[in-house]
């Protein structure tokens, strides 16, 4: 159960840096609505990730949690910032994603 905890956790990592990127630019009002939504989803990454590590390995569940952050990130940059798709990019998100299974399964 602390491992399902542990991806939620990494995926409002993401969410949270995802709000970052909406940030950037905005003013006003738009950009409050985008700075609440990245400290509730920073609260609850953090939340999640203390909730995991009770029973998890903190060497393990920490770049584990980081991971998931990072690679959602690289996807939600080229899904929504149009961040360019390159060959070298792919290769090590895709070496991040084995590390992070590696790591799962040790």
């Amino acid at each position: 159960m602390n491992w399902i905890v542990l991806i939620v956790a990494g995926l409002f990592e993401s969410g949270f840096a995802f709000c970052l990127g909406k940030m950037r630019g905005e003013a006003g009002l738009t950009y409050y609505l985008w700075g609440t939504g990245f400290v509730f989803c920073l609260a609850v990454s953090m939340l999640l990730l203390t909730k995991a590590v009770q029973t998890l390995p903190i060497g393990t569940a920490y770049p584990v949690w980081t991971g998931i952050g990072a690679v959602g990130t690289v996807v939600l940059g080229i899904l929504f910032f149009h961040e360019p798709v390159t060959v070298a990019r792919l290769f090590f998100t895709t070496t991040l994603i084995v590390s992070i299974v590696g790591l799962k399964m040790v």
